[in-house]
């Protein structure tokens, strides 16, 4: 298991996943948020191979539409 910082909550998840497999694990659209790895931005085409580490720090933001 590793350790990390999700949305200011501390959790564990299964080693070796990439970021959109996190996004498959909490059912996110992936067009419709953005997502901060260690105080940076993450583009959505490094989602695939970017593995999630130990005492990483990710910020999932999710655009909502309104009026």
């Amino acid at each position: 298991m590793a350790k990390i910082q999700l949305n200011g909550k501390k959790v564990k998840i299964q080693r070796n996943l990439s970021i959109k497999d996190l996004i498959k694990k909490y059912r996110l659209k992936e067009n419709k948020i953005a997502i901060e790895l260690n105080g940076t931005i993450l583009p959505k085409d490094h989602y695939k191979n970017k593995k999630v580490k130990n005492n990483d720090k990710i910020e999932i933001v999710q655009f909502i539409g309104g009026g």
